[in-house]
């Protein structure tokens, strides 16, 4: 019987990095038994985010989304494990952070600011597909 092992990434979006929680975050990620794979500390630029957010464009939360992703350093994390795309969504919580159950990063770190984008802490890639393709605009050497 073999498990196959998934990538996923995970950003600390600029709310979480600027309030001092990537520790915290990663240390749930090896908490749950995942393995960081690679990590950066960047400030993401406007043409990273458009094709990160390609899927967006024209929404009405799409510009004030990126001007928030761009408004900082994000922490942006590659880890490994097997289902790990579906247990880190698990361990994210609900993306509305007032709604995210306790013992879930946004229920226990986030709460809503009343602005027009939610700043909720982190991403996680929400299908192989979407990790592969994000993996690649963070860490094109992977």
């Amino acid at each position: 019987m073999t498990t196959q092992t998934e990538r996923s990434l995970v950003l600390v979006k600029p709310d979480g990095f600027s309030r001092g929680l990537t520790g915290e975050v990663l240390r749930r990620v090896e908490a749950k038994g995942y393995t960081i794979a690679a990590l950066a500390v960047t400030t993401p630029t406007r043409k990273q985010l458009a094709e990160h957010y390609a899927e967006h464009e024209g929404k009405p939360f799409y510009e004030p989304l990126v001007d928030f992703m761009s408004s900082g350093p994000v922490a942006a994390v590659v880890i490994e494990g097997h289902r790990c795309i579906e247990g880190f969504r698990a361990l994210a919580g609900a993306t509305d952070p007032t709604a995210a159950l306790p013992g879930t990063i946004r229920g226990d770190l986030g709460r809503d600011w009343g602005l027009k984008v939610q700043q909720n802490i982190v991403h996680g890639s929400d299908s192989a597909d979407s990790a592969t393709r994000e993996i690649g605009i963070w860490f094109p050497e992977l």
